[in-house]
């Protein structure tokens, strides 16, 4: 699929990894993952941490070797509420794709948009000059408070926001303007470039194209592989939805968040607390079903 759409940037996550782990074509980074993490030894649980850590930055380099520009890896769901865990896995990740010839430049470690996360984001980007993708975000909240630590990139993701509202109320479908994933992100962008913060908005987590084609002019956006089929089929003629100009005329207020204030804004927001807390434990699940998977060839 890169090949075909010659994406500029890509993505992986604990979901993503497991999938394509599982596949025939892949076997051999997944036995060089385990290679790996029984040359370092330790106990049984340090080496298939060891291999799993390796097996994400074995499909990063090769994700890097079709494109120009960034890949992202994921920091273990597990320690989203454990800023200092996260911050010695990001920068144990960024070690290792130094030891594969790949300089951090080309990486973006992604994190849960806890405040923890976030705070952890915060020291690698000021400490460590490591780049961040803020995952896993659903409130303005989450997007001021990640304005705010200076990371490089947050993910809002759409099509998670939209199942919720789905879900939870009356109304089953929308028009991609009322879309309330568009409309979060919508709002998000606008807040950044009103206030002339400098960190990316890329939407994320589409469930067709005409979110996609809602947020037209932002600063990036994460398509599936599907989707870019779908979009590769039509020839329309798209004008810009998002502008900086437009942003800079929005009445919108800025507004400075501690961690009190972040905590309450946030649980203000069911949908956001409820579709994070989600988020998080089914990353956290498949790294566990991936352990497992690298255990099987651990230990035998």
């Amino acid at each position: 699929a890169i090949d075909e759409y010659k994406p500029l940037d890509a993505t992986t996550n604990p979901s993503l990894i497991l999938a394509a782990a599982q596949m025939p074509a892949y076997q051999e980074l997944v036995d060089d993952a385990v290679a790996y993490g029984k040359k370092l030894g330790g106990s049984e649980e340090e080496q298939i941490r060891n291999a799993c850590d390796k097996l994400f930055v074995l499909f990063g380099a090769e994700i890097l070797k079709r494109i120009p520009g960034r890949v992202s890896t994921e920091v273990d769901a597990r320690l989203s509420f454990d800023k200092e865990g996260m911050i010695q896995r990001a920068r144990r990740l960024i070690d290792l794709y130094k030891e594969a010839g790949i300089g951090k430049d080309r990486i973006l470690i992604k994190l849960s948009s806890t405040w923890e996360g976030i705070q952890a984001g915060k020291v690698l980007e000021a400490e460590y000059g490591i780049h961040c993708n803020m995952t896993l975000l659903f409130s303005f909240a989450q997007a001021v408070a990640c304005a705010e630590a200076g990371v490089t990139l947050i993910s809002p993701f759409v099509g998670r926001i939209l199942d919720w509202y789905v879900a939870n109320g009356d109304k089953k479908t929308y028009e991609p303007s009322e879309d309330p994933g568009v409309k979060s992100v919508t709002k998000i962008y606008n807040y950044y470039k009103k206030f002339g913060y400098k960190t990316i908005v890329m939407g994320a987590s589409f469930r067709n194209t005409g979110e996609i084609k809602a947020l037209t002019g932002c600063d990036y956006l994460t398509i599936s592989p599907k989707l870019l089929a779908e979009l590769s089929k039509e020839y329309v003629k798209l004008t810009p939805t998002l502008s900086v100009k437009e942003a800079q005329a929005c009445e919108l207020e800025k507004i400075h968040l501690d961690e009190k204030a972040f905590r309450w804004h946030h649980n203000e927001d069911q949908m956001a607390v409820e579709k994070l807390s989600d988020g998080i434990r089914k990353f956290a699940a498949d790294a566990i079903k991936l352990e497992r998977m690298l255990k099987v060839d651990v230990i035998s």
